[in-house]
């Protein structure tokens, strides 16, 4: 008998790839170039031309969270700058290239992002504070094996990434979610103090926000801190902030990048270059502990024995080396702020409710009905594919994946008028 427990967890993180796979049956049915997918957040990495010009004229995919611009040329410039080196040392440097290193990953490469994020955000992190991961989801679930006990609850601020609850039930322990401010998808922080409990051992952030595009302003970080504090001395026992940050970089509308170290000593950060670099197929991460964290050599030496135990050990050796010499490059973001633009101003025209995301590439309007996975069954009629609130913890709400050329955006707001008739709001 498998696990039921799994089984209930993935029976509940569906949603989404149930909605990509409907929009490609509609895509045969009546051609991709009628139908709108927007319910992934899915890069959209380049092919060769000629494939290009087919999608171009027959798809309209908005369905997975892929960057919608191309990775820079520099890293494939490194890459081959990377193999070329190995290749003028002959077996030697194939070995030390593609070889084993410290479970931990490449000192060098530790100490480059260390001192990335001592630039860019006045920290003191040096090479041992920070492990190597295959991507930001083995990053969380590094952490999660650390600091989780059987029993343990970890607090979510809805509406959140929906496999938060299955990286939680990889190791026995349970999701306390917070409601929001539906005006402004910012935590309810009265809410969040009444459930914090003495098995609260976590708190999961993501800002900016998967799937709604809002940046938490730093005084809304300085009160989450604020309680958290609090709550640790009332119960005696550390609580952990663990801050998910695969769209640090993507802001826009006037919004800066944020480190939440500088808000709250038992922080622990979980990165991947997948949004900034465009690099989503690659898998490469880290894990950042803060150094003033309690304990934070021990959580680190844990992150790195873990990692092997759970298969996450030593990612990808060229990627590592890559990703190290880029640490002040991002693909072409400005897209995202154009389709975000776009959309918003026009869906809000239509008579769609929406809070206008402040980075990412997710925007996440009021469903017309209260039903949302009604209102997306019905807008595939309209070939529109998104994908409800209720996968995000938040029912009532649907969201938009805009991670696709402007010229498809522009193209699919016919389709949201039509819908948008047809539901009396314009």
């Amino acid at each position: 008998m498998v696990s039921k427990r799994i089984q209930k967890a993935l029976l509940g993180n569906s949603a989404i790839r149930a909605m990509f796979e409907e929009g490609n049956r509609l895509a045969k049915l009546y051609g991709a170039e009628n139908v709108y997918d927007f319910s992934l957040g899915n890069p959209n990495v380049p092919a060769p031309a000629e494939v290009n010009e087919a999608v171009k004229e027959n798809v309209y995919d908005f369905s997975l969270g892929n960057p919608a611009t191309p990775a820079p040329a520099a890293l494939n410039d490194s890459i081959r700058d990377l193999l070329d080196e190995a290749d003028k040392k002959g077996a030697a440097g194939s070995l030390e290239l593609h070889g084993y290193m410290e479970n931990a990953g490449y000192k060098d490469v530790r100490e480059a992002i260390a001192a990335n994020l001592n630039k860019r955000f006045g920290t003191a992190f040096d090479d041992h504070n920070i492990v190597m991961t295959v991507g930001a989801a083995g990053g969380l679930n590094i952490i999660f094996k650390t600091v989780l006990d059987p029993g343990d609850e970890v607090i979510v601020f809805a509406p959140f990434f929906g496999e938060y609850r299955q990286y939680a039930a990889n190791f026995d322990s349970e999701i306390v979610t917070v409601n929001p401010d539906l005006k402004t998808f910012l935590p309810d922080l009265n809410d969040f103090e009444a459930k914090i409990t003495e098995k609260t051992k976590a708190l999961i952030v993501n800002t900016p926000n998967n799937p709604t595009g809002v940046i938490y302003k730093p005084e809304t970080m300085e009160a989450i801190a604020s309680i958290l504090e609090k709550k640790q001395k009332e119960f005696g026992h550390d609580i952990y902030l663990v801050s998910d940050e695969p769209y640090r970089e993507l802001v826009y509308d006037g919004n800066k990048e944020d480190f939440l170290t500088k808000y709250y000593k038992n922080t622990i950060v979980g990165y991947s270059f997948s949004k900034s670099l465009s690099l989503p197929g690659e898998r490469i991460g880290y894990v950042a502990v803060n150094p003033a964290c309690k304990d934070a050599a021990l959580i680190v030496h844990m992150c790195t024995q873990i990692s092997r135990g759970i298969g996450h050990n030593c990612p990808a050796s060229l990627l590592q080396l890559t990703v190290a010499e880029l640490l002040g490059e991002t693909s072409d973001l400005s897209v995202y702020e154009e389709n975000a633009n776009i959309l918003y101003d026009a869906l809000t025209k239509m008579g769609f409710s929406c809070v206008r995301p402040g980075g990412t590439f997710y925007m996440f309007p009021r469903s017309p009905e209260e039903d949302a996975k009604a209102f997306c069954q019905k807008a595939l009629a309209y070939n529109l594919v998104l994908v409800p609130g209720d996968s995000f913890g938040c029912p009532g709400f649907f969201r938009i994946s805009y991670c696709v050329p402007t010229e498809k955006v522009k193209r699919s707001l016919a389709a949201f008028e039509k819908l948008a008739q047809a539901y009396g709001l314009c």
